[in-house]
């Protein structure tokens, strides 16, 4: 990965756009960051951070104070870093979230985080994500890095120099958990002493499960009585059986199997005394089933006598019902020509009705016809053709009057509307006038507009910093008082700690007097021989010491903090005042006031101008408007009169023709319905004639055929057929009634011919004896059901229950013995039982990779130490059990010791602390898929460094641009400024921003 360019605007203390161009110092391969204390070098690489994973590290844990203090609330705060990786040249441009003034309303509003992703192609910039969750996805992918490890192998940040070298165990662990990502090891420790949990739970489980089946079946052996030798189902003593707690599983196994069998034999038992009650149950139950039919065929018998004797009176009935029916199939066969004649006889005395009816009609109207009706009904149909565009006209009369009527008022509004436009032209002219004045007026205030809303500006400025000009005197007075105290509480923790110091040098003497004992050298004389003991009466131990030390420093460092916060007030103070302009609170809030009325007024102005020239512009355009009506109008005139003419003339010609159809009636339509009337009256009265002298026709011809057919029939005349006429139903009522007697009575005969030959007697047979041995039978038979199945569920259930404690009892043996197994390896795993080092599975992994960074760093420390440091990896048992394995002692070749590296000076804190960095990047950066890393930066630390440890350093350093990498260091070291020529020098302008100047 490389950087090519950063840009900063409203960060950190950089208020203006400021640009680095990392490319420049791609020949030098190094370049230094200089700047005084506080000018703001460490930003250009938060701004790194934050440009690449929106948050910075110092900030932490704490409040983001991001956005330059130096931006007023209208400066944009961005941050754009543009780099390469083998994926390509990207640009990310990220926004923190900042209080900008509201659009509307004013006050203050959130301007939220914003981001974006930019990649470059062969048509320039192109977008590629906006949204802060797809970026952060993207750049993932592109980086490979996550923020710790980019600070940790590209940004070795202030103050995390030194961290992974002076860390603890437990804390050097969580770093490289975070750098290796090895988290999931945690998880799968965690997954295994789950597992072994799981285990033991169902271990323990199973085991209560294969006591508590015993205990089951042993209570059912003792209640069934199965816990002794007896076969009869009585309980049997148990003076010989040991108690259940002091058996073990197996034995009481063996004990159950034992009664198990005891059961099995009552079983059979049971069964064998069921088999014989059933038996003899269906031997009562076969005898009362032959009883009960013995007493049914008696039944039977004399029913059908009964039966058959009615049958035999019925004879008679019979005969007389076959005699009816012959005589009604006769009479069928006339049916229709019996019933033809008596139509046509009813439809002749019809027609002759219908035709007296039709003459009556016709009469009335007294028209004199020579005979032929059909002529003077085709005469008067073609006279009333012509009378039927006549009555159309009629009923159209009241709609022609009132298209009459609305062509006169369309002629008298045409001309209306051409009087009222000659008098609206008349008067526009003057509303016009006078409404372009009104709007001159306003425009003229409505300038205004720009001039005011900055006037306003200021004056929310000069409010807000007066108020808070105000708040910061009270802060400020009540910062005064508390660091006065905090002066005062440090004066007085000096001055006591430096009495202890006297009184502990005073009483040396004694202290040491206090030790010595008889024939024991004196550590100051070496004298065995101690005549005159000095005699310790005001004590005071190094612990007093320590304790006061602590608490000066406290108060030192509480007085530094107050320090620091009065000069921040008191620099916020001025800053306020100059903003507020000499204005106290009542007057920036008076002129304030004013300020937004007038702009009030102002912007009211702008919206009553854009009123007027909309209310300008419609009477302009009424103008124009009226111009063009005015032919319209006159167009519209000419037509309605000429369409009124038209109307007129209809109106006549219709009144014309309706007057020669109407006749002597009051209407046409009067005189159309009478001619109508006649006409079918006439119709009528032909129609009726004909079908009159058809139907005589047809009587004729119906009676002679009538009489044909009764001669050839049984019958002598008409009536006595029609006499004997039956329905269809009737006559299959009494043909299903013959038949039904003979098949009943046949039926009857065959069932009584059966039963008389089996001999049945005559008194009624009783069946009480039968039933109540059939009952008595099966009462047997259910008890003896009821004991068996007893005996058998019983036997069952023993058996299930004993099956089921030998396989619990045997998968209780298997999972024991994977239990013990799972355990040993949950403890090992979790630095537990036999692991004597108290390593976990996470910590073992990381320390392979320790052993790696450790062997890369050595190859740095050697040159940077002269051969004289080495960095070891220690596994060796932390102190009270507490976990280990993540180590690092220094070797000391010139003393041949390891010590830890909290001994070391400053200096060699500094150079062990880089080449362990070094050596972590180089490790990381091989996890992280062998990336490339052709950009690196190092803040702080060289000014530790005499002279020639800072040439190693140095050399170190151009060993890192090799390959065309290039380096940053930020320092204010002037040996590094002097041996660097390539520089970005970062200065603080007297009104407080800074700015970068590249050398």
């Amino acid at each position: 990965m490389r950087l090519h360019r950063l840009e900063i605007e409203g960060f950190g203390p950089f208020r203006s756009r400021q640009i680095v161009d990392f490319d420049a110092f791609g020949d030098d391969g190094i370049f230094l960051i200089a700047g005084r204390t506080g000018a703001g070098k460490s930003s250009i690489l938060d701004a790194v951070c934050f440009g690449l994973y929106g948050g910075v590290p110092r900030y932490d844990g704490g409040e983001k104070r991001l956005r330059s203090d130096h931006c007023e609330p209208d400066d944009p705060s961005e941050v754009v870093v543009e780099f390469s990786t083998p994926a390509g040249r990207f640009r990310v441009t990220r926004s923190p979230e900042y209080l900008r003034p509201a659009k509307r309303g004013g006050g203050l509003t959130k301007q939220a985080a914003a981001v974006s992703l930019e990649e470059w192609t062969d048509a320039g910039w192109v977008g590629r994500a906006a949204r802060a969750v797809d970026v952060a996805g993207d750049l993932d992918e592109i980086l490979q890095l996550s923020r710790e490890q980019f600070l940790q192998v590209i940004l070795l940040a202030q103050n995390r120099f030194s961290e992974f070298l002076l860390a603890g165990s437990r804390d050097r662990q969580a770093l490289l958990r975070r750098l290796f990502g090895t988290q999931r090891f945690e998880d799968v420790q965690a997954r295994f002493d789950e597992r072994r949990r799981q285990a033991e739970q169902t271990l323990g489980a199973r085991l209560a499960t294969v006591d508590a089946r015993v205990d089951e079946a042993e209570r059912l052996v003792g209640t069934t009585g199965l816990s002794g030798d007896a076969d009869d189902g009585t309980a049997p003593t148990a003076a010989g059986e040991q108690p259940p707690a002091s058996l073990t599983i197996d034995e009481r196994l063996d004990a159950l199997r034992r009664a198990q069998a005891r059961a099995d034999y009552r079983a059979e038992r049971r069964a064998s005394e069921q088999a014989d009650a059933e038996k003899r149950s269906a031997e009562a139950d076969a005898a009362l089933v032959t009883t009960r039919e013995e007493r049914r065929a008696q039944q039977e018998r004399d029913r059908a006598r009964a039966a058959l004797a009615r049958l035999e009176a019925d004879a008679p009935l019979i005969d007389e019902a076959r005699a009816e029916l012959t005589a009604a199939r006769a009479a069928e066969a006339l049916r229709s020509t019996i019933a033809a004649a008596s139509r046509a006889h009813e439809l002749v005395d019809a027609a002759a009705t219908a035709e007296e009816r039709a003459r009556a009609e016709w009469d009335a109207f007294e028209f004199d016809v020579d005979g032929d009706l059909e002529a003077w009904v085709t005469a008067r149909t073609k006279e009333t053709g012509s009378w039927e565009r006549a009555r159309e006209l009629e009923e159209q009369a009241p709609a022609l009057d009132e298209e009459l009527r609305i062509a006169v008022a369309a002629v008298d509004a045409a001309t209306a509307r051409i009087e009222a436009g000659e008098a609206e032209r008349a008067s526009l002219p003057d509303a016009v006038a006078a409404l372009k004045a009104e709007r001159d007026q306003t425009r003229r205030i409505a300038d205004r507009a720009d001039d005011l809303r900055i006037a306003r500006e200021s004056a929310d400025v000069r409010v807000v910093a007066a108020r808070a000009a105000r708040r910061l005197r009270a802060d400020q007075a009540a910062t005064d008082r508390d660091l006065t105290a905090a002066t005062t509480e440090h004066a007085a923790a000096q001055t006591a700690l430096a009495k202890l110091r006297q009184r502990r040098t005073d009483g040396m003497a004694g202290e040491l007097a206090s030790s010595l004992r008889p024939d024991d050298p004196c550590p100051v004389c070496g004298s065995v021989e101690h005549p005159s003991l000095a005699t310790h009466s005001d004590p005071v131990s190094p612990d007093d010491i320590a304790d006061a030390e602590l608490i000066r420093d406290a108060a030192a460092e509480r007085e530094r903090e107050l320090m620091s916060a009065a000069s921040s007030v008191q620099a916020e103070l001025a800053a306020v005042l100059a903003r507020a302009d000499g204005r106290s609170v009542e007057q920036a809030e008076r002129e304030h006031a004013e300020a937004t009325a007038a702009y009030t007024r102002s912007l009211s102005a702008v919206e009553e101008l854009e009123a007027l020239d909309a209310k300008l512009a419609t009477l302009t355009a009424r103008v124009e408007r009226l111009e063009a009506e005015k032919a319209a109008d006159a167009a519209a005139l000419a037509q309605a009169r000429e369409d009124h003419a038209l109307l007129r003339q209809r109106e006549a010609q219709a009144r014309e023709s309706i007057a020669e159809a109407r006749g002597d009636f009051d209407t046409v339509a009067a005189r159309l319905a009478d001619t109508a009337t006649a006409i079918a009256a006439a119709r009528a009265l032909a129609a009726a004639v004909a079908e009159h002298r058809r139907r005589s026709e047809a009587l004729v011809a119906a009676e002679s055929e009538r009489d044909t057919a009764l001669a050839d029939s049984p019958f002598s005349d008409a009536a006595a057929a029609e006499e004997a006429l039956r329905s269809s139903a009737a006559q299959e009522a009494l043909d299903a009634r013959i038949a039904q007697h003979a098949v009943q009575r046949e039926k009857e005969r065959g069932i009584l011919f059966d039963l008389e030959l089996r001999t049945l007697p005559e008194e009624p047979i009783d069946l009480e004896p039968a039933e109540q041995a059939a009952e008595a039978a099966r009462a047997l038979w259910k008890g003896a059901v009821d004991e068996a199945a007893r005996a058998a569920g019983v036997a069952e259930r023993l058996e299930g229950l004993i099956e089921s404690v030998a396989a619990e009892h045997a998968r209780t043996t298997a999972e024991a013995t994977e239990f013990e197994l799972l355990q040993n390896l949950a403890d090992t795993i979790a630095g537990r039982g036999a692991n004597t080092h108290k390593m976990t599975l996470e910590t073992f992994v990381l320390a392979a990779e320790l052993e790696e960074i450790v062997e890369a760093a050595n190859r740095r420390l050697h040159d940077m130490s002269t051969g004289r440091y080495q960095l070891r990896h220690s596994d060796a048992l932390a102190a009270r059990g507490a976990a280990s394995g993540l180590g690092i002692v220094v070797f000391d070749a010139f003393t041949g010791q390891s010590r830890p590296p909290q001994s070391l000076s400053g200096g060699e804190t500094f150079l062990t602390s880089l080449a362990l960095a070094l050596g972590l990047a180089e490790v990381v950066t091989a996890r992280a898929g062998g990336i490339r890393l052709d950009t690196l930066f190092i803040d702080e630390g060289f000014g530790s460094l005499d002279g020639d440890t800072l040439d190693v350093a140095m050399r170190t350093l151009d060993e890192l641009r090799q390959g065309g990498r290039t380096v940053g260091v930020i320092s204010h070291v002037e040996a590094m400024q002097e041996q660097i020529p390539a520089q970005l020098t970062v200065r603080a302008l007297p009104n407080g921003p800074s700015m970068i100047e590249p050398r």
